[in-house]
């Protein structure tokens, strides 16, 4: 058992990729300047383990792409509640989901958010979406059609035109086990209960570290038993524990993954 309470298990191999055009999702992509990398990295873990801190800064060093899958979810589970369904309802939820253009930038520096058009970047971090966005996630025809799409992204495929995979920096839960095994890198980030909670309570408000450390046991829960692609640690990714570690750090140690230092002597 890893720190956080998730457990490392083989996810059920799923039919993907679907057909793109089925799935009724487009893109934003602003490619930033070339740079000496042209891989993929796989941030995976919990909340609160720092990802999505991590990885944008880890892409803006590498002058990559940066692909927050989380957002995506959140942006589905927004549009669940905005229609009055219940997220234990996988059959309505998928019809929601089908309906509905999530729309989602790769800038590291303008990590943007549209459902339907619509700009929701805050409010897909809304206590009412954090509550039900496990249970939507956990929906099979739900991640068929985001980790679909979420693959195109990857590849370089995108509404703007964008082409060929230029550097890239992916974190979710289910990276690098299902949705990009073949990453250069896979790291799975970790912290202890009480450092994750500190941190997640830090970027909310009105809430007090103990409940936020109740929630997060329950999502860690629900997302690491969940039948198609539980929260894991991937074959052959690095576990991190970022506890009392700054980002800085976080990132140095990711940099020295994909450009290892030579050995001294």
């Amino acid at each position: 058992m890893s720190p956080g309470g998730v457990g490392a298990r083989h996810p059920r191999a799923l039919p993907y990729p679907l057909p793109v055009s089925e799935i009724w999702l487009a893109a934003e992509s602003e490619p930033p300047a070339r740079s000496g990398f042209e891989g993929v990295v796989a941030i995976d873990g919990p909340s609160g383990t720092g990802k999505s801190t991590v990885a944008r800064a880890l892409a803006r060093r590498l002058a990559a792409r940066y692909l927050d899958t989380g957002a995506m979810y959140r942006a589905a589970t927004l549009a669940v509640l905005r229609a009055g369904v219940d997220p234990a309802d996988p059959e309505a939820v998928v019809e929601v989901v089908r309906r509905v253009a999530i729309d989602v930038s790769t800038s590291p520096d303008q990590p943007v958010v549209r459902l339907d058009g619509e700009r929701v970047d805050g409010e897909i971090r809304s206590a009412p979406v954090t509550a039900a966005v496990s249970a939507v996630s956990a929906v099979y025809g739900v991640r068929t059609r985001l980790v679909a799409r979420q693959r195109e992204l990857i590849s370089g495929g995108s509404a703007s035109g964008l082409s060929g995979i230029s550097g890239i920096v992916v974190e979710g839960r289910d990276i690098g086990s299902v949705v990009w095994p073949q990453a250069a890198v896979k790291v799975f980030l970790t912290a202890s209960s009480a450092e994750r909670a500190r941190r997640r309570a830090g970027e909310l408000t009105g809430v007090d570290v103990d409940s936020v450390e109740a929630d997060l046991s329950r999502r860690d829960s629900l997302d690491s038993s969940r039948s198609d692609s539980p929260l894991q640690i991937a074959n052959g990714a690095v576990e991190l524990d970022t506890t009392g570690i700054g980002v800085d750090g976080v990132v140095e140690r990711v940099v020295e993954l994909i450009h290892p230092r030579p050995h001294e002597g």
